[in-house]
């Protein structure tokens, strides 16, 4: 198995991930709340590329049973029923319900990665499990972090270097590529604490500033929800749900 990152979607076209098993990471907040989402009942999140979009596809769902989720630069959207704030998918609000995710980083990367024969989405609340069905595929990884406004993101390069480190506790004869091997030393430098690390960059303190440094607390938690949102159909489901559908 060998295991690449790639620290920004920037010049990635998306043929590139075709036949690929990749992971997105935007642990803020994009990738913490899908998964989050879906541990509380979501029938499925719709991940897009464009707040026009997002509101096409809503405008053709049945009313009530759909809900218009995400934010622009930490802020939700005019016209959006939910922000970005994995706090606020709880189950009362989006259980049995499909939400529709338009966020700055993390629904465009899913989106650009769209073309990847398995597609899955990681944070540091469900990395064990991420981990543990990577060990099982048994294939080549690349890892996208979503970054920000498509530059580097030290807290999704410190998750995959984390994500990295549980998949080679496991697993023998696995290669890293150097932005993998990078990500590994970030984590190790940087892993100790979590929300420290969160605080400290440049997204957690502009998240800090506009109110939500609980989401911060809420992101670093590692391994609180047991989900694998698997990417296919344009819909991310968890992977168990899918398989038994």
């Amino acid at each position: 198995m060998k295991i690449n990152v790639i620290f920004a979607p920037l010049d990635v076209e998306e043929l590139f991930f075709t036949k690929k098993t990749t992971v997105v990471i935007d642990v803020l907040r994009a990738t913490t709340t899908i998964a989050t989402a879906i541990q509380n009942g979501v029938r499925e999140v719709i991940p897009v590329n464009t707040v026009a979009f997002a509101m096409k596809v809503s405008g053709d769902a049945f009313g009530g049973q759909t809900i218009l989720g995400g934010e622009r630069n930490t802020k939700m959207i005019e016209g959006f029923n939910l922000g970005n704030s994995p706090l606020e998918y709880t189950p009362e609000v989006v259980s049995g319900k499909s939400v529709i995710l338009f966020t700055t980083n993390g629904s465009k990367a899913i989106v650009q990665a769209k073309y990847s024969e398995n597609l899955v989405t990681c944070c540091f609340n469900n990395l064990s499990v991420i981990a543990q069905h990577l060990i099982k595929l048994d294939e080549d990884i690349l890892i996208l972090c979503a970054g920000r406004n498509s530059m580097f993101s030290m807290e999704d390069c410190v998750c995959a270097g984390a994500l990295i480190e549980k998949i080679t506790e496991s697993k023998e004869e696995v290669s890293l590529s150097d932005g993998a091997t990078a990500s590994s030393l970030l984590y190790k430098s940087l892993g100790k604490n979590i929300l420290k690390m969160l605080k400290e960059t440049e997204h957690g303190k502009l998240l800090i500033e506009n109110g939500f440094e609980k989401d911060l607390e809420y992101c670093a938690q590692i391994d609180s929800v047991n989900v694998v949102p698997s990417f296919s159909d344009n819909v991310l489901k968890n992977m168990e749900k899918k398989e038994s559908e």
